[in-house]
Formats: structure tokens, C-alpha cells, sequence
């Protein structure tokens, strides 16, 4: 299973420098290799392929007088970045096609010096290296500062350098992990996510949502009232910007750190997850768009599943049609409506229900029942096979 480790990194001045020069010529080389496209579209030739638009790009690009300074970052950054273009294309031929499945994937677009991520990536062909003293070295660049959360499990394959809005920089590692699974246990538990509640259990649990968007929304309130106020273009709006961009991400680090700390405690108890299938998407365009956003099911859920993944349990979805909240879990009756003003309600064969809790009852049961039938009649955990999966995490991955 492939899982990316994320570090901070406290590069000197001078290699910030080289950063950014790094982060500028691919940045370059993708728009070059975009435009180039874009043009021989618009006249009428073929598409380039990926070959010859390497040559024409970088190859032939550093000759030139106008592009002679790609020549001072590593190849391989270049390199990378016109693979990140040749994806996309990909990506977007697939999708206007139907050979890729889910959302509609647009045309690339070319990338700013004010996007408010800007990443490099390396490979092994690009002989990154970890120093015996826990620097990380990057070609052109130098001996990086890491501060180390964690031991790595193994050679890491490739490093992306990203620089985030708040200004921060990270090294994201690809590794190459083998499953590590935890002793089996009989536990089993359905959860049904919400918004009072941020996860109800099956067997009565509750989990409080942390709402650290709410919570924090009057230190960013004054963080973007003084940004308002700065002149456009003058270093102190440079600088709120930063305040402002650093007050969001000390809010998505904390969302990031909780969500771990749950999904983890609830792998290591149960032995089969189940979880029901949200539209996200869809509920964000209601009024509660907010606090849906806040919440970070989609995050949560997919921290669950790559956990499950790694120890050995067992992780399924339910189909966000199924009528988890107004079936009932004794006797399988199923109610006319259920607005969502009603939070507890009373079966006609006498079963009172919490309604969350009632959920993730019926939640455990409808992925059992799937379990059941996907086996041949026999629940037994499946046999894992390890798939690339973006942790995306750091710290608590593990």
C-alpha cells in the first residue's frame, strides 16, 4: 500500500530562494507545454505528444535565450511537471469520453505565481536522499531541515516540496508500506455522521462535533477585517494576507489532527466499519453549507477507509439511498416521512428511538447484510489487496 507522510520543513533563506526558483520554472515549463497545445488546437494540427513536447519545452527550450535559466533547477522538476500536464490531458480526454467514471473533469488551466500552492516533486531518478543527520538533500537546493513526527517505514520513492498559502513549507514522501494488521476482534459498529453530532455509533455512542470553524470564525473575522483595510499592493496587505491564510490553516490542521485521533481509535476497536455514502456535494448547496464543510465527513471517511485498509479490518459503504433514519431497526417498518425536526420517534410496534442512533443500527445491519451476500453466504473479512492510497496526514496516519 502506497501512503504519503507529510513533514514540515524549515528551509534557510537561501534555499527558499532556490525553491522558488524551482517552483517558477515548473510552473513555466507547464504553461509552455499547455500554451503549445492550446495553439496547435486552435490551428488545426495534431496533439503533441508527450515525447515531443519534452524536447520542445525543456530540451530544446534551455538552448534559448528566453528559457536558458531551466538549466538551474533539476531536470527532474521539470520533468515532473510536464507529466502533471500530460494527467491532466488524460484525465480530461477519459472523462469527456466515459472511460473515467464520477465528475467532469475540465481542461487544464495554467498555473499563477499567486496560486496558493505551489509544489515541486521529485523522484528517485532525481537522487533525493535523507542525510545521516535528518536533513532531507534535494538537488540544487541543498540539505533541508525536516522535523521528524515520525520514523519513516521505508525508502520513500519520490518527495513533493509544497509551500502552502500560510507561507509554510512541507515534504510530502510516497512509501511503500506493507499491512501491519491489528489482532481481530468482534466488534463491529455502524456509524451515522451528522451535524449536532459529528458520528452517532450503533451501539449508542456519540461523538460531539468539534466545530472549529464556528469556533474559530471570530479570530478570522478580525484577521480579514484588518486585510480589508490595507492598501491593494502594499506589503502590509502582503502581510495580512498571510495572517489570514495562517488563522484558516491552524483551523484545518486541528480539523485534521481530530479526525485522526477518531478514525484511528474507532479501527483499532472494531473489526468491520460501516458508513453511509453522503452526498456532500449535494447537502453543500443547502443552507447548512457551512457547518457541512466544517465537519469534514468526506476527510473522516476516507481516513477510515485507508486505516482499514492497512489493519486489516473491514470498511464498507452503504448507498446514501438507503432509508436509514425512518426504518426501524426492531422490526423493519418503514415510516412515511422523517423531517428532520424529529429527533426521536415511536415505531407502531412500540420501539422508541433515538433517530441517529436508530441510523447507525440500521446502518450495521444493511452492511452486514451486503457483507453476507458479497461472501456467498459467509461474513468473513475480505482479503485485502494493497492499493495506492493518499494519507495525506501529519501526523496520526499510523
Amino acid at each position: 500500500m502506497w501512503l504519503r507522510y507529510n513533514f514540515r520543513l524549515y528551509p534557510t533563506h537561501e534555499q527558499r530562494v532556490a525553491l522558488t526558483r524551482a517552483f517558477g520554472c515548473a510552473r513555466v515549463v507547464f504553461n509552455d507545454g499547455l500554451r503549445m497545445r492550446q495553439d496547435a488546437h486552435a490551428a488545426g494540427r495534431p496533439y503533441i505528444s508527450d515525447g515531443d513536447l519534452s524536447k520542445r519545452v525543456i530540451t530544446e527550450a534551455k538552448k534559448t535565450l528566453e528559457r536558458s535559466w531551466l538549466g538551474e533547477v533539476s531536470a527532474v522538476v521539470l520533468q515532473q511537471a510536464l507529466a502533471d500536464l500530460n494527467l491532466a490531458y488524460r484525465n480530461f480526454f477519459n472523462s469527456i469520453t466515459g472511460r473515467r467514471k464520477g465528475p467532469k473533469v475540465a481542461p487544464p488551466r495554467f498555473r499563477s505565481k499567486r496560486d496558493n500552492r505551489q509544489a515541486i516533486r521529485f523522484t528517485r531518478n532525481a537522487r533525493f536522499s535523507i542525510t545521516a543527520d535528518g536533513r532531507l538533500r534535494l538537488p540544487k537546493i541543498g540539505d533541508v531541515p525536516v522535523r521528524w513526527s515520525r520514523s519513516l517505514p521505508a525508502t520513500p520513492s519520490s518527495v513533493t516540496v509544497v509551500k502552502d498559502a500560510a507561507g509554510r513549507y512541507f515534504a510530502s514522501l510516497v512509501v511503500d508500506v506493507s499491512g501491519d494488521p491489528l489482532p481481530e476482534t468482534t466488534s463491529e459498529v455502524g456509524i451515522d455522521l451528522g451535524l449536532s453530532h459529528f458520528a452517532v455509533m450503533s451501539d449508542g455512542r456519540k461523538v460531539d462535533n468539534p466545530r472549529l470553524l464556528r469556533r474559530a470564525e471570530r479570530r478570522l473575522r478580525k484577521a480579514q477585517q484588518a486585510l480589508s483595510r490595507k492598501a491593494p499592493g502594499s506589503a502590509n496587505r502582503a502581510k495580512a494576507s498571510v495572517k489570514v491564510a495562517k488563522a484558516h490553516a491552524r483551523v484545518t490542521d486541528r480539523r485534521r489532527d481530530w479526525a485522526h485521533k477518531l478514525s484511528t481509535r474507532i479501527i483499532r476497536e472494531n473489526q468491520a466499519v460501516y458508513v453511509e455514502d453522503l452526498a456532500v456535494k449535494g447537502l453543500a448547496r443547502t443552507r447548512l453549507a457551512k457547518s457541512v464543510y466544517d465537519s469534514g465527513w468526506s476527510a473522516f471517511v476516507a481516513m477510515l477507509e485507508y486505516k482499514a485498509a492497512l489493519y486489516g479490518r473491514v470498511f464498507h459503504r452503504i448507498d446514501r439511498w438507503f432509508s436509514s433514519s425512518k426504518l426501524c431497526s426492531e422490526c423493519g417498518a418503514l415510516a412515511a416521512s422523517m423531517p428532520l425536526s424529529i429527533r426521536q420517534w415511536t415505531c407502531p410496534c412500540g420501539a422508541v428511538h433515538d433517530r441517529d442512533v436508530n441510523a447507525a443500527k440500521n446502518i450495521l445491519a444493511a452492511g452486514r447484510a451486503e457483507r453476507l451476500n458479497a461472501c456467498g453466504g459467509q461474513v468473513r473479512p475480505p482479503h485485502q489487496v494493497a492499493q495506492p492510497v493518499e494519507a495525506g496526514s501529519l501526523r496520526g496516519a499510523a
